[in-house]
């Protein structure tokens, strides 16, 4: 493997290429818009000097100037590399099929998929890549992640940390954080680079009502309070392809309602209509386009639209929201959850829950890489709807509670927000939750039901128990810590404000307290340390400060007397236990558990 440094031609755009090839003589050609060789290059120099050139099918570059490399195989392939005047650090996404050409193996002959980066985003522990819509992602160990420093021939190597994709969504590769700033690039369609935005200043997500023609869109850096509403007069909505280029043409929209990292604001007709031509299989919307962005602007601030990669998303239609509004829905009882790393417990929460009456289930995933989705891969789909949603946001649960409800809307009645070691329970198994909601359905004005929480711990336990965490854990405190609410989507107000868990209501709509006779929560909190140390790797909540920070200490969110090193106590197996309550472990053993055996289902 040799490493050569480029000859650099300019182009329109701003951006300066490197062409690499061992056998390229001729003058470097003029690069289209979009970034391809010119046909009529192609065939000029097709016989003599591009007779062993293959371009490879999935290579992502990030590099600092002057540190421009590229790999060429002793087999003489062609690597086309992009290279900007910006000064950053290199990472490069390749296939491992490189290690196999190497070794002058020529076995693994598998052509990977093409991909194209749209955005790229850095987080604080990562590099987050935004792939266009394609097919799917190859496995991580078919491509890496590599540095090249500034004026050195030493490449370094990362495996990215993880690869993800889901039906409807983006294709995401995550790649190990750099110290200073990356640009982006891809070799197959020689792409302009992206320069990775920064995370704390961001609008990341939108989505266009139709029920009142708005936009909800979710952004990073407003800062506003939590738990209550913002001045919407301040701000407004910026709509466009180009929000930052000089005489630029965009439309401005006031924003209706603003609080914590939700604004909803007017979408704008000729955003309706454009929306409707690039979302119509009939319509005329060119694909290779450049996609719709929504921002939000600070009035009388200059410079302060926000950096943005939200492409403004169709909600499902409202099928004739304000005529049929009483129609029954699809589902009566749906679940929406955020989690990272909870794979092990999903099979015990899906199936005990169906079987208590959750129709469908929205799973908001955080980053995890402990193998979900074989996990759900295992689910019936003809009895478990389960939907995984990627949210690769760092602490924004609450807009992802807001995406959610909206998402759910339109086919559940009722929505429960709860964590996936939360398990609904009915006390004397007097009363069912279809019961329950039924007798809140046909009452309009009850928005929200709040139950209440109990918290068990370790129950003496020093390993995870095998049979599930609802027979395995069996002590707790006596006083029920916060509640649980299951909400009407319908009911909620449109600012979409929430406090982990819970929503303001719309005006005119009430909460009513169900009382722990008939339903609460068992909250399976203080596990074995094995599963509890987790939570100090970072909360997703985004007002809720992280173990590690000295921040809150002494919050309700924490365990008492821990402090913020992941540090087990001596006594940790005999803590938070002054109650013992086997309700929800005898009806679990007696509704699940196989008559021959004993075994459960998960």
């Amino acid at each position: 493997m040799r490493s050569y440094h480029s000859r650099e031609i300019c182009v329109g755009f701003g951006f300066r290429f490197g062409l690499f090839a061992n056998e390229f003589t001729g003058n470097a050609p003029d690069l289209g818009w979009n970034g391809t060789l010119p046909s009529e290059y192609i065939r000029k120099n097709s016989r003599h000097h591009m007779k062993n050139v293959s371009v490879h099918p999935f290579a992502l570059f990030l590099h600092y100037r002057r540190g421009a490399h590229v790999l060429v195989s002793d087999a003489a392939t062609f690597r086309p590399v992009l290279r900007t005047a910006w000064p950053a650090a290199t990472l490069n996404a390749i296939s491992s099929d490189a290690r196999a050409r190497r070794g002058g193996s020529s076995a693994d002959t598998t052509v990977l998929p093409s991909v194209q980066i749209r955005h790229a985003v850095a987080m604080p522990d990562r590099v987050l890549l935004i792939l266009k819509d394609g097919p799917l992602l190859p496995s991580p160990e078919r491509f890496q992640c590599l540095y090249s420093p500034a004026n050195s021939s030493e490449l370094r190597r990362h495996r990215p940390l993880l690869a993800a994709s889901s039906p409807d969504g983006p294709s995401l590769v995550h790649c190990p954080a750099e110290p200073s700033c990356v640009d982006v690039s891809l070799s197959l369609s020689l792409s302009p680079p992206v320069a990775p935005l920064q995370w704390d200043r961001l609008v990341y997500a939108a989505l266009v009502d139709s029920r009142d023609n708005s936009t909800v869109v979710f952004a990073k850096g407003m800062n506003l309070r939590p738990g209550r509403l913002g001045v919407a007069s301040r701000y407004q909505c910026v709509f466009g392809r180009d929000l930052w280029k000089p005489k630029q043409r965009v439309l401005t929209s006031p924003v209706i309602s603003a609080a914590q990292e939700v604004f909803r604001c007017v979408t704008p007709a000729r955003v309706r209509r454009h929306l409707r031509m690039t979302t119509d299989p009939n319509g005329n919307g060119n694909g290779n386009d450049k996609p719709m962005l929504v921002s939000i602007r600070t009035k009388g601030q200059r410079d302060s639209t926000l950096p943005s990669i939200a492409e403004p998303e169709p909600l499902p239609p409202r099928h004739n929201y304000r005529h049929h509004r009483r129609r029954p829905k699809a589902h009566s009882m749906c679940v929406c959850t955020m989690l990272r790393n909870q794979a092990r417990f999903l099979r015990e929460w899906i199936i005990y829950h169906s079987r208590i009456g959750v129709e469908r289930w929205f799973i908001y995933d955080n980053n995890s890489d402990d193998g979900i989705e074989q996990v759900l891969g295992t689910m019936d789909p003809s009895t478990h709807n389960v939907t995984r949603h990627l949210w690769p946001w760092t602490k924004s649960q609450e807009a992802g509670f807001a995406h959610c409800a909206l998402r759910a809307r339109e086919s559940c009645e009722w929505v429960g927000f709860i964590d996936v070691d939360e398990f609904l329970h009915f006390p004397g198994n007097q009363t069912t939750l279809p019961d329950i909601l039924r007798s809140y359905s046909n009452r309009p004005r009850v928005g929200e039901l709040r139950t209440a929480c109990h918290s068990f711990g370790p129950s003496g336990r020093t390993r995870i128990p095998k049979q599930g965490v609802t027979t395995g854990y069996t002590c707790r405190l006596a006083a029920p810590e916060r509640h649980k609410s299951i909400v009407r989507p319908d009911a909620l107000n449109p600012s979409l404000v929430n406090v982990v868990h819970h929503f303001h209501l719309r005006e005119g709509a009430r909460y009513v307290n169900v009382g722990q006779g008939a339903m609460l929560v068992n909250h399976y909190k203080y596990q074995v340390w094995e599963v509890f140390k987790d939570k100090f790797s970072g909360r997703v909540a985004t007002y809720v400060a992280d173990w590690r920070d000295e921040e809150n200490v002494g919050s309700r969110d924490r365990a008492p007397g821990l402090g913020t090193r992941p540090v087990e106590p001596e006594d940790w197996p005999r803590r938070f236990c002054e109650v013992y309550d086997t309700g929800l472990k005898d009806f679990v053993q007696k509704a699940f558990a196989d008559p021959a055996t004993g075994s459960l289902p998960w």
